[in-house]
This record gives C-alpha cells, structure tokens and sequence, in this order.
C-alpha cells in the first residue's frame, strides 16, 4: 500500500524532491502547503498537485502519512514538532533544527507519539556511499586511520545566484542559505556517512569563521553576513578514526574525499552525484618512491604507464550512465521512500531519529566554533547502522 505524502514548503529545494518521486511508486503526494500562497499555487500550477490553503488544513487531512518538512532551517522545528503532534511521521530537510535542544526534543517528541521522525541528507542510501561502506567492511584497504574530505563550493556571492531558478520559479534562497551557513547547509552530506562508517562520534576539535562579511549579490544591496562561510573540524570516531571536514563557500569547488588506511586509500570526486565512481588504491614501494618525484606530477600520464593510477572499485549496483555523467545527481527522495517502507514494514528506519541526532550535533558543534576554543565531547550515540539491503 502507498505511503500518501505531503510538503510543507515550496521553495527551491522542492522541485528536487518532486523530480524525483517518479522513481518511487511506494509513495504518493497528495498535496503541498507554502505560507507564501503565492509560492504555494505556483508550485502546484507548475506540477498539477493539490494545494492547501493553510497548515492546519494539511494537518487535519487524514489522508498524510508522512509531512516532508521543506521550510527554512529556521522553520523546521516548529513545523517539523507541529506535525508530529498532529500525529504525522515527519521527513525533515536538514537539520532537524538549527538548536540542538529543540532537535533533541523532537526526537523525544516522536519516541512518546511513537511515531517516525528522519532527515536528510539521505546520500547514505546511495550507491556510492554503500559501495565505499561495503569495501571498509571487506578491508579492502586494511585498517582505517584518517579520512580528508572536502565540501567547497566557490565564492557563491560572486556567481549571480539572485538569477538561480528551480523548474517551478522558486527563487534560490541566498540570503537564507548564506544566513543558515555553509556548515549547517552542507556539512551533512558527509557526517550522514561518517558515523555509519565509523561509529559514533565522540570528540570534535573545530574552527569557523566568517572571512567575508559583505556577500553583496546584487549592486544596490548591501549584504552583511556573521554566519560562518569557513570551517575545519577534525572529528574522532568511537574506532579511533579521525576525520577532517572543511566546508565553505570561499575556497575553490571541491567535493573530494580521501579514506586513508594501512593499505591504501578509497576516494570519490562528488558526494552530490549517488553514482559517482569510486576508486581504490593500493599501497606500493614503488607508487610512494613516484609520488615524490616532480616529473610524475608534471606528466601524470607517466603514473597511468607504470600502472600507479586509482582503480575503479565496482559500485554496489549497476549505475545509471547518464546520470552518473551529471555534475549532481541526488534522489532527493529516496530517504522518504526508504522511511515510507520501514513504516509499512514496521521496522527501524535506514536514517532512524537518534542516528539524524547525532549528525545534527556534529553539524552544530562545528558552525558554533566560532564562539568556542575548546574539543566539544558529544553527548549522543545511535543503534548500530545497517547497510542497505542488497
């Protein structure tokens, strides 16, 4: 039986989760809520979808199941703990809120009304981040001691974003997006990895800072942001392995990341693509003797030669050669689905409410850096994670 879902905002980001419902029949949306109205008919006009005229009319609908909570960060706890009370299972966009009480207290909320509550970013549930977690369990490189990853996205400021438009109309948010913080924004993309990889996190050494206040888009529009644009954490997992995140929106794109273990070293380009290729290299006296030399770095064709080159590591499915091929390829909805089939299944959830706690903590310890000096000790855990079933 389908799962009958709703959401609650049409800005950008619900044209990702709409284009992407097709490719999963197990849930259907019954409708869509803004509190602009005028948003709210656009969006529905654009896709032929019920509107509702008000949140208490979506919440006393009796058809919702699951309300996908797609309002700004700073929204998300009074709409995510609305809906819970209302008795609906609830799929947050991240986070489940921008202070860590109030996430904690949703997650409560949701144990005592015993319903389901889960948040994005669900790149766990994609292809990559499964094959990346098969080969750490196969020990394809040995023990696992550090991990670099990378998640900068440019001068976003200088890149025209007032221009950006979804399918729908919708606006790109910059003031919001560069308000809520790149930390908070994007850091999740790889702390929903980490943790199911590692175990828990325990400690989190951090710095943020804001390096460019004016992030003036539009000529006749000052701009003046504190958010941090700029952080580096280095976590410690309950393994013993550390990681280093950088986020900002200040440094050239990049998306890396590295998986350094006694034996080689796991890596990707994007974490935003749920095929990008994964590769694997394995350790070799004559690959360290390489590196250091300048004339391999001059003509890298020269390493492809003596056979020094990342192996492709096959993907736990089958990808999708054109989408694969995109820059970004997220299916947004994939974590509403995979909530969808446990509430059906009535089990644990793949990205389960104390698991998205954790990430959320994370994710606050290092945007709140800037106020700190200290290691921040976290104070939660998790049930163990499973991976995706074959």
């Amino acid at each position: 039986m389908k799962q009958k879902i709703a959401f609650v905002g049409c800005g950008f980001v619900a044209d990702y989760y709409f284009d992407t419902l097709k490719n999963h029949p197990q849930i259907e949306l019954v409708g869509v809520m803004d509190r602009d109205s005028e948003r709210a008919a656009k969006f529905g006009s654009h896709y032929s979808v019920n509107v509702y005229a008000t949140f208490e009319e979506l919440l006393a609908d009796s058809k919702i199941d699951i309300v996908v909570n797609l309002t700004n960060p700073s929204s998300h706890f009074s709409v995510s703990k609305a809906c819970l009370e209302a008795g609906k299972h609830v799929y947050s966009e991240k986070p489940l809120s921008m202070v860590f009480s109030q996430a904690k207290a949703l997650v409560n909320l949701a144990a005592e009304r015993g319903l389901y509550l889960s948040s994005a970013p669900c790149g766990l549930l994609g292809e990559t981040a499964q094959t990346i977690w098969q080969a750490l369990r196969n020990k394809e490189i040995g023990p696992i001691r550090v991990v670099y990853a990378e998640i900068d996205d440019g001068p976003i400021h200088l890149e025209q974003p007032h221009k950006w438009l979804s399918k729908s109309g919708a606006p790109w948010p910059y003031k919001d997006e560069f308000e809520v913080g790149c930390t908070l924004e994007h850091a999740g993309y790889y702390l929903t990895w980490f943790p199911a990889f590692f175990g828990a996190a325990n400690t989190i050494t951090a710095f943020s800072s804001c390096l460019i206040p004016n992030k003036q888009v539009i000529d006749s529009e000052p701009l003046e942001i504190t958010t941090p644009d700029f952080s580096v954490a280095c976590i410690k997992f309950e393994s013993g392995v550390v990681a280093r995140l950088t986020c900002s929106v200040v440094a050239p794109f990049n998306h890396a990341m590295q998986i350094i273990g006694d034996q080689g070293i796991l890596s990707i380009d994007e974490c935003w693509n749920y095929y990008a290729p994964v590769y694997i290299k394995k350790y070799s006296k004559l690959g360290f003797r390489a590196e250091k030399y300048p004339l391999l770095r001059k003509y890298p064709f020269l390493k492809t030669l003596l056979g020094l080159r990342s192996k492709e590591y096959p993907l736990v499915k089958k990808p999708n050669l054109k989408l694969r091929n995109l820059r970004h390829y997220q299916d947004f909805s994939r974590g509403i689905a995979e909530l969808a089939q446990a509430i059906s299944e009535q089990r644990r959830c793949q990205i389960p409410a104390d698991y998205a706690l954790h990430v959320n903590e994370m994710v606050l310890a290092i945007q709140n850096a800037m106020e700190t000096s200290t290691p921040y000790q976290m104070t939660t855990t998790f049930d163990p994670m499973k991976p995706m079933p074959k």
